[in-house]
């Protein structure tokens, strides 16, 4: 399979109640095995995680922590998210660590929590747990999405405060803490970023169509709406799916409902450098959202077992 500029190097899964971690840089397809397992603490609610280079240790958040625990399943720390929330759906915190190990970068939805605050985006120091920067954001969201430039220190992260909108913001830490910068849409949502990390893909919040952006500074190279792929945009919209198959190919998701009201859902090739429609793509899954392509010319579904499947056009 060719190789992307930056591949990405391991995944997680949860599964069965442990955190998986999968080795991507082993040049295997099909379902893929765990290298290690972690195990959450006792009573933890899992609602995202990662792990570390060499799978020494994971990091996961539960709806009022961000947790770390070492292989041999002791907890190392804990970063509690306070006051805690006793409320049980419609906020998401998300995690991610760092290339370099050394950060750990949280998203919290404080304000649908009932936390009384503004939302916040933390980053913590990996070893510890200890808050090295933390940032006020102007949304209300239900969750987010973060993720991690491939050439520098900068991490995007996309804010859905449903009907209300998708925010995106771009943060690098500085010797003050978070350097935050928002980008000044609130009707795109964030879907991936580049292999090379020189542009990043949204789709409007409404499903109107699916643009690719130079990064950082966000200015469109092109969009495309439902009717450039052959469809009625009054019927079909895009999905919130889809990302880089490669550095020059972008997969894009539509769907739609039959006259018998049965939903259905295509994939399509997009060749990024002319911006025109391709051929559909068969990703080999039955959900319109069990698609993360890699960047590198394979993708991961997902495996009735909960693993992932990795599968590549050859």
């Amino acid at each position: 399979m060719a190789q992307s500029p930056h591949p990405l190097r391991f995944i997680t899964r949860l599964v069965d109640g442990n955190i998986c971690a999968y080795d991507l840089a082993a040049d295997a397809s099909g379902v893929l095995s765990p290298v290690m397992l972690f195990q959450p603490s006792p009573d933890d609610d899992v609602v995202d995680h990662a792990v570390s280079d060499g799978f020494q240790h994971a990091y996961y958040a539960t709806l009022n922590a961000v947790v770390c625990v070492s292989a041999d399943g002791a907890e190392v720390w804990r970063s509690p998210f306070e006051p805690q929330s006793d409320q049980r759906h419609g906020h998401r915190p998300n995690c991610m660590l760092s290339s370099d190990g050394r950060v750990v970068w949280v998203y919290r939805p404080d304000a649908m929590a009932g936390r009384d605050r503004p939302d916040q985006w933390a980053a913590l120091d990996a070893g510890t747990g200890a808050v090295i920067g933390q940032a006020d954001l102007q949304t209300v969201g239900h969750g987010g999405q973060q993720l991690l430039h491939p050439a520098s220190d900068q991490v995007l992260l996309d804010v859905g405060e449903g009907q209300d909108g998708s925010v995106i913001y771009r943060a690098s830490l500085t010797g003050d803490g978070i350097e935050l910068i928002s980008y000044p849409w609130d009707d795109r949502c964030l879907i991936a970023l580049s292999p090379d990390g020189r542009q990043f893909m949204t789709v409007h919040h409404e499903q109107a169509d699916v643009a690719v952006h130079t990064y950082p500074d966000g200015e469109v190279t092109f969009a495309l709406s439902v009717d450039a792929f052959g469809h009625d945009p009054d019927e079909i919209y895009v999905e919130w799916s889809g990302g880089y198959l490669t550095q020059d190919t972008i997969v894009v998701t539509l769907a739609g409902e039959t006259e018998d009201e049965q939903e259905w859902f295509r994939h399509y090739r997009v060749d990024v450098p002319s911006g025109q429609v391709r051929v559909e793509f068969d990703a080999r899954s039955e959900n319109p959202y069990d698609l993360q392509p890699l960047g590198d010319g394979s993708w991961l579904t997902t495996d009735p077992s909960g693993h992932p499947i990795r599968w590549t056009d050859s």
